[in-house]
């Protein structure tokens, strides 16, 4: 990811506007939290003062999810697709870090399924010049009611038989996720070979954890159940995404780079 976040960076860079939110688009595994974490360095180098906002530290708390669980839809307990962040917390660090001299950026400790407590959250000193927003979806933008009609796999026909939770999900995403993602400036997208590539990347980064710090974690069958939450809308932002985003950086199945366009 070295070459890519020098190359990423000149094209930050090369954007007029400032403040700039960029947002950073990856499925799960394909590196975008590493780009996201190199990218400061690089910016501070060119004299660009920049933050990373991780839409994965803007879940909702626990019993959150929990409530909107028993209110919507089971599935809504398991965090991450629309529907699970705090939206309106996402939109208030994203113009706090561009516009005060301190802010708090949210943190999910993802080990206890729960938001840290806000002493805990880092501090960004700014007003910042750049933020990079990343996430598995960020950028994405709603399906049509047609495409929600059928199940694209195991865990859309058995748990959503009636299709509750892919529509409440999409609903949130077509409303206040797309205000959340409305200052985005300049979007970029890491674009898998496929989403089979996508459910091997993410057993490759379940056994290297496994192997760092020795927890047990999912097994390969829990984690290829997992990714199922995630198959739709990745799947919809690989064919809908690479039309109007600002970078493409596309991946080998080894998440090397193969193509790299700019619009």
């Amino acid at each position: 990811m070295t070459d890519l976040a020098d190359r990423f960076a000149r094209d930050i860079e090369a954007s007029a506007d400032r403040p700039l939110v960029v947002g950073l688009t990856g499925p799960q595994g394909s590196g975008k939290s590493t780009l996201a974490d190199a990218l400061p360095t690089r910016l501070s180098a060119a004299g660009l003062r920049s933050a990373v906002l991780a839409l994965d530290d803007l879940y909702l708390p626990k019993a959150d999810r929990q409530r909107l669980a028993a209110d919507v839809h089971p599935l809504f307990v398991t965090r991450g697709v629309p529907g699970t962040h705090d939206v309106a917390l996402g939109r208030e660090v994203l113009a706090n870090l561009t516009t005060v001299r301190q802010t708090r950026v949210p943190s999910f400790d993802k080990g206890s399924d729960d938001r840290r407590p806000i002493a805990e959250w880092p501090t960004v000193e700014g007003p910042v010049d750049v933020v990079i927003f990343e996430g598995w979806c960020v950028g994405a933008r709603p399906q049509t009611a047609d495409a929600l009609i059928w199940p694209i796999n195991d865990l859309e026909r058995d748990r959503d038989p009636d299709g509750v939770w892919r529509a409440y999900a999409n609903a949130a995403l077509a409303g206040p996720y797309q205000a959340l993602f409305g200052d985005i400036g300049l979007q970029a997208l890491l674009l898998a070979p496929g989403f089979e590539a996508v459910l091997g990347w993410r057993l490759q980064q379940e056994h290297e954890m496994r192997a760092r710090r020795g927890a047990v974690g999912q097994s390969d069958a829990e984690i290829a159940v997992f990714i199922q939450h995630y198959e739709r809308l990745t799947r919809h932002i690989a064919a809908e995404m690479p039309s109007r985003a600002d970078v493409v950086v596309r991946l080998g199945p080894e998440r090397e780079v193969v193509g790299f366009e700019n619009a």
